[in-house]
């Protein structure tokens, strides 16, 4: 609409300006080489623009056949991108509909029409990739890292292949080369890091931590957390040579998380040698409150040494009124007190646990009191110590499907960062209450230490905990295994 109203205003203006012309008639007379034309104003004025239109009609024929080579050669340029776009189009289709021929057809049709295009590169690696050509896929990635544009795509790529080989060196390598060049690529900061942390390396693994929080790669409360996991782990790799540095690395880490038991753990024994008895079990009260766990408790029991049993009993009931008489609260009242000799609390203490289905735990208390009241062969004794073969397993700490004894900083199947998980594994092993009151009397748990039942007679092995190091069950989040080649995967960003 505006634009019919701009022509309308100008082609009145045009009519004014002819009649305004017409209203006063004039003449134009032109003198050149002994020649004089005279005309009037209003045909000067139209040979003026018939001479204009002329000229440029003129120039344009010029100027499109002085210009004919140039767009000659930019149609056929033109042309072929479009080609050699759709050419990449289909083949990363082909990729992700795993059809490796067509796929390396079209990269082959991509990169030949395209040349050095970025995209080409990716599509010839990841067609490679895909027709197990780990060769083509490691050249097209190098062909890629040499270029500025693509220099991080390229090691990323390098760096998978290298762990596909199993070539840890360079795969470390080509990951602090990107971390080098991109400090805010997640991959290359998480692959710096487990590298750190399988070499035991807590200090440089602490500096990437501190990195990746300032940027924000991470929330700040996981930043938190993970800090506070490489101290602890700091903290245990000096524990036995300088306790001085321990002891600040495990302070450090409580005052980042107070919750996290095996720091709570090292730092009130060690804050117990050195006679700060009221920080010690100030640490570890407050680790307890935030989750009991048989750790804490026998630290905190044994912080001071020549302590008698009635005082480390004493110890026990303070964490039962801390946790509101957490089940784990009364396994340490009545080890407590089974130390003690004082069979009969530690009965009372146990004695709700027995209600539901006890666990292991709870079934070789039971079976220790009644050991030390009637004796080892007796038939109770030998009753829990069947019922504890088939009772649920206790919480244990956890990582990537394998079960631990103790705590460790990473995973050992995947090597993440803060893996480990204080639960129950699955019961896999414990049947229902009728089964076990079809086993014979003589059988016992065999997963049971010395220190827990003694002279414990001999059966056949039926554990019912997993020992350290045994996978539990496949885990939910565990890192898929390496594709065969063929498989339409991209292994780029797998």
């Amino acid at each position: 609409m505006w634009r019919a109203l701009a022509f309308l205003a100008l082609l009145a203006l045009a009519a004014y300006g002819a009649v305004w012309i017409a209203d006063r008639p004039g003449s134009v007379t032109i003198v050149w080489n002994g020649y004089e034309v005279a005309t009037s104003l209003a045909v000067a004025l139209v040979g003026v623009l018939v001479a204009a239109l002329v000229l440029g009609f003129v120039w344009a024929v010029v100027r499109g056949i002085i210009t004919l080579p140039e767009g000659i050669v930019r149609g056929s340029r033109e042309r072929r991108r479009a080609k050699g776009y759709s050419a990449l189009s289909r083949g990363m289709i082909a990729v992700g509909s795993g059809d490796p021929l067509a796929a390396r057809r079209f990269a082959g049709d991509a990169e030949r029409l395209l040349g050095p295009e970025p995209l080409a590169l990716l599509l010839t690696a990841q067609a490679a990739q895909i027709s197990g050509d780990r060769e083509g896929a490691e050249n097209a990635f190098r062909r890629m890292a040499d270029e500025s544009e693509t220099r991080v795509l390229g090691l990323r790529g390098l760096y998978v292949e290298a762990r596909r080989r199993e070539d840890e060196g360079a795969a470390r390598a080509y990951a602090a080369e990107a971390a080098r060049l991109a400090p805010a690529v997640t991959w290359a900061n998480e692959a710096v890091l487990e590298a750190q942390c399988a070499d035991g390396d807590w200090s440089g693994a602490l500096d990437t931590v501190e990195r990746r929080g300032s940027l924000g790669l991470i929330d700040r409360s996981v930043s938190r957390r993970q800090r506070a996991v490489l101290l602890t782990a700091a903290a245990q790799t000096h524990e036995a040579g300088d306790p001085d540095v321990a002891t600040e690395r495990a302070l450090a880490a409580v005052k980042l998380a107070p919750d996290l038991v095996p720091a709570a753990v090292i730092a009130g024994r060690l804050l117990a040698r050195r006679g700060d008895l009221r920080k010690a079990a100030k640490i570890v009260e407050t680790a307890w409150k935030a989750g009991p766990h048989p750790d804490l408790a026998k630290t905190y029991l044994s912080l001071r040494t020549g302590d008698s049993v009635r005082d480390r009993l004493n110890r026990a009931e303070t964490l039962a009124k801390l946790s509101s008489w957490d089940p784990e609260s009364r396994l340490a009242i009545a080890q407590a007190a089974f130390d003690a000799r004082s069979f009969g609390q530690a009965r009372d203490a146990i004695r709700p646990l027995l209600s539901d289905r006890p666990t292991v735990r709870v079934c070789l208390m039971m079976a220790r009191i009644e050991e030390a009241e009637h004796g080892a062969g007796s038939g109770k004794a030998r009753e829990w110590l069947a019922r504890a073969a088939h009772a649920p397993r206790d919480p244990i700490w956890i990582a990537d499907g394998i079960a631990s004894e103790t705590w460790a900083p990473v995973s050992p199947v995947s090597g993440r960062l803060d893996a480990f998980v204080w639960k129950a594994p699955p019961n896999l092993l414990s049947g229902p209450a009728a089964e076990a009151e079809d086993e014979p009397e003589d059988e016992v748990v065999t997963h049971a230490e010395p220190s827990r039942i003694a002279a414990a007679p001999a059966a056949p092995e039926q554990p019912a905990a997993p020992p350290a190091g045994v996978p539990v069950a496949p885990p939910a989040d565990m890192p898929a295994k390496d594709q065969k080649p063929g498989e339409p995967r991209s292994y780029l960003y797998g």
